[in-house]
């Protein structure tokens, strides 16, 4: 079974979405990566952390409020931000991460 540290360690880009089911700006977050997923495709891998479920994963990085998005490749964290975002906000902060 892959582990959260195999996932963020491969060389694609990872986009993790720390959540909880509570939340509802979280709630709000679902369908933006839904449609950023449908939009990139393969080029990105996008995961979703319940902090209530896994909080030895969201403590190690410090999540403090939720939603928190962590981008990662090669398990280095590439990009953070806590708060929801809009498609397009979220396309354009990742545009510069697709081509590295």
């Amino acid at each position: 079974m892959e582990t959260f540290n195999d996932v963020i360690s491969g060389n694609g880009l990872v986009l993790v979405d720390f959540f909880a089911t509570w939340c509802g700006p979280c709630k709000m977050m679902h369908p933006v990566l839904e449609q950023v997923k449908a939009t990139l495709g393969d080029k990105i891998r996008i995961i979703k952390v319940d902090v209530d479920k896994h909080n030895d994963t969201a403590g190690r990085y410090g999540i403090q409020s939720v939603p928190t998005l962590m981008l990662f490749r090669n398990g280095e964290i590439l990009y953070r931000q806590s708060g929801a975002m809009s498609k397009s906000d979220l396309m354009a902060l990742l545009d510069p991460f697709l081509n590295q």
